[in-house]
Parts: structure tokens; C-alpha cells; sequence
């Protein structure tokens, strides 16, 4: 695919090009989005709210950046926006509950994080992978950001430092505490044989 012509196309408004960009990178954004927001729906939603945004916004897209760290930085913004509207709504139903009559006993399931399993994890290994999601999912929104494009998404610190638009010392930092931070969580889950 010639990037420079597909952006160009994208620009043009071509309907075919949007298609072949979707097509390209449609598994990179849900996964990325879906180590974020730890929900397989709102992964989904977010992350045709990614490529609407990048339909919209293509104009604007100079190419002093690469469009796939352009994409990622667009997809790890729009998944923390969702991921900070689901736990403000969360603390809001915490103190509706409060002041609910306690009559019929129920528990407000949106009070409770669903236990989170990516579909890419083998059956085996979910246990682990829902111990280690739930410790990402504690960390800042920086590190998660950082550890999720580098240890999930594979992108070298220099691409991070593209998408997250900050220093390579600055992203080298953000991976060593978060790695300092899970192995601090997960000390009682995992042996030394576990490297995050």
C-alpha cells in the first residue's frame, strides 16, 4: 500500500482508501483501544469513534508525523476518554447507592469491574492475563499507555515517543515504572520466570 497515495485518496474523501485503511489497521486500533478500556463492546464502539475521527480529521493530518503513529495517538486518546467517562459514571452510581434504599438488597452491577480476558490470550493462560490486565489497568494513564503500545502493540520506544508526542528519556521512564509498579502487583501471582 503507497502510503502518500492512500493519504491523498483519504484527503479526497474516497470512500475505497477509508476502506483499505480500516482494513489496515482495524485490529491494530480495537487492540489497542481494548487493553485500555478492558471491555470488548466499548473497544468496538471507541474504536469506530477512532476511524470516524480519522475520516473527519485527515485534512488536518500534515505528514510531519506517520500516519500509524498519528492512528494509535488518536486511538489512545479517544480509549482514555472512554475508560475516564466509565469510572466517572462509575463513582456517580457509587454515590447514587449510597442513598438507595436498601429494601430489595440488589447490587448495582456497574459498581463492579467485569473480569477482563483478551480474546488474544490463550485459554490457559487467561487466568494470568486477567490478574495482569487487572494490574495495568491500576497504573497511570501514561504508563498504561506506554507498556500497552510497547508490550501488547510491540512499538519500539521511538514510535511510542511519535504517538505519545513526549522524549525517548520520557517514555524510557514511563516502561521502567511501569514494570516496577506490576512487579510490584503481581509479586505474590508470579515467580521471576514472568518478565512484564
Amino acid at each position: 500500500m503507497d502510503l502518500a497515495q492512500l493519504i491523498s485518496d483519504l484527503k479526497k474523501g474516497d470512500r475505497i482508501a477509508f476502506r483499505q485503511l480500516v482494513e489496515a489497521y482495524q485490529s491494530r486500533v480495537y487492540n489497542t483501544v481494548l487493553a485500555i478500556v478492558q471491555q470488548p463492546e466499548e473497544a468496538e464502539d471507541v474504536a469506530q469513534e477512532v476511524f470516524v475521527q480519522i475520516f473527519e480529521a485527515i485534512q488536518q493530518f500534515g505528514g510531519e508525523m506517520k500516519l500509524t503513529a498519528w492512528i494509535y495517538r488518536i486511538a489512545t486518546t479517544k480509549a482514555l476518554e472512554a475508560y475516564r467517562k466509565r469510572h466517572a459514571r462509575k463513582r456517580f452510581a457509587f454515590f447514587t447507592q449510597l442513598f438507595r434504599s436498601e429494601a430489595d438488597g440488589s447490587v448495582d452491577d456497574r459498581l463492579h469491574p467485569v473480569d477482563f480476558v483478551h480474546p488474544g490470550i490463550k485459554l490457559e493462560q487467561q487466568e494470568r492475563s486477567r490478574i495482569l490486565f487487572s494490574a495495568i489497568n491500576r497504573l497511570s494513564e501514561q504508563q498504561k499507555v506506554a507498556f500497552t503500545l510497547h508490550h501488547i502493540e510491540g512499538l519500539s520506544y521511538q514510535e511510542i515517543t511519535e504517538v505519545m508526542q513526549t522524549s525517548l528519556p520520557a517514555v524510557e521512564s514511563l516502561l521502567h515504572r511501569a514494570k516496577t509498579n506490576l512487579r510490584r502487583s503481581l509479586a505474590g501471582y508470579y515467580r521471576e520466570d514472568f518478565d512484564v
